[in-house]
């Protein structure tokens, strides 16, 4: 029963972001607002990260048979992708390594933080 309560939790900001998507007709998935929700919830001890914890775990250890559903989508979807290799591989490329500098700076801007209190 615990594990369903905190699973609950987590859904019912994901559920909270897809009307406030549908309500406001933002640009931004409700997936994301619900994820933004959960974490202002955390940040502001609405909900206590003992209360999802264990779920969490769970769902990050198991993360990779999340990925399964995309790579059947992006195997099934060779015959549209044939002749437009190169701009694929080359936005795969890119945003790989857009997103690791990204996060690159970001740790050194909160490691840079962490050190100096």
């Amino acid at each position: 029963m615990k594990y369903l309560k905190q699973l609950m939790i987590i859904l019912v900001t994901y559920f909270i972001g897809q009307v406030l998507q549908i309500l406001l007709h933002l640009p931004i998935p409700g997936s994301v607002i619900g994820l933004i929700l959960l974490f202002l919830a955390l940040q502001k001890g609405i909900i206590k990260v003992e209360m999802i914890e264990d779920v969490c775990e769970f769902l990050l250890s198991n993360m990779s048979f999340l990925f399964i559903p995309a790579g059947v989508g992006l195997a099934t979807s060779f015959a549209i992708l044939k002749g437009k290799w190169v701009g694929f591989i080359s936005i795969l490329i890119i945003s790989t390594v857009v997103v690791w500098l990204i996060t690159a700076y970001i740790v050194k801007f909160f490691r840079r933080g962490s050190l100096h209190e």
